[in-house]
């Protein structure tokens, strides 16, 4: 069942303006702050050190990917709703919630520590954004919520366990003495 009619050029919304505005609002900043972390990942996925590049790249590639496909979703919705869309970067830039980060050179372990956060700050404005329907009784637009919900979690514990799992890749000093001595050991018998 759709919230909306089109006549003309113009959507007219089955929802009372009020409504329709303040859910159309909460989506905006959703969709503002889907943006912002879309261009966070393509630009760590594209910066980052050689040391992470082949184990992380494609991860952050994916998780990009995964990103972006709701922003038409979202988008959307909202005009569905009678509202407007985002029409350019700076409107981005003036509604989003998730800090950017234009420093010029971070570590693996810097980028997928700061994307965890960003998703799991995500996760926590799709919750608002559905409890916001919720209140509105749009159930429709709500629907969405818990797959998107269960993918911003799941970003945030593969980059959360991707990078646990480099770490214990990665030798220690104490290993690395411990390997040695053991084929040291082999090749003494």
């Amino acid at each position: 069942m759709s919230l909306s009619i089109y006549t003309g050029n113009r959507v007219k919304p089955f929802y009372s303006g009020d409504t329709a505005a303040e859910v159309s609002q909460a989506l905006m900043i959703l969709l503002a702050d889907t943006f912002a972390l879309y261009l966070k990942t393509k630009s760590f996925h594209w910066h980052m050190a050689p040391t992470g590049f082949g184990i992380f790249q494609p991860l952050l590639d994916e998780q990009a990917e995964q990103i972006l496909s709701i922003t038409d979703v979202i988008a959307q919705r909202i005009r569905e709703l009678g509202g407007t869309t985002l029409h350019s970067i700076g409107r981005i830039g003036r509604l989003q919630r998730l800090a950017d980060n234009d420093a010029d050179c971070l570590t693996p372990a810097e980028m997928l520590t700061e994307l965890a956060s960003d998703n799991r700050q995500l996760s926590s404005f799709l919750r608002s954004t559905r409890d916001v329907c919720d209140v509105h009784r749009d159930f429709e637009t709500a629907d969405y919520f818990e797959t998107w919900i269960d993918e911003a979690d799941g970003r945030t514990w593969f980059l959360v366990e991707a990078w646990r799992a480099h770490l214990r890749s990665i030798p220690t000093p104490a290993a690395a003495l411990q390997m040695s001595m053991t084929v040291s050991e082999r090749l003494m018998k």
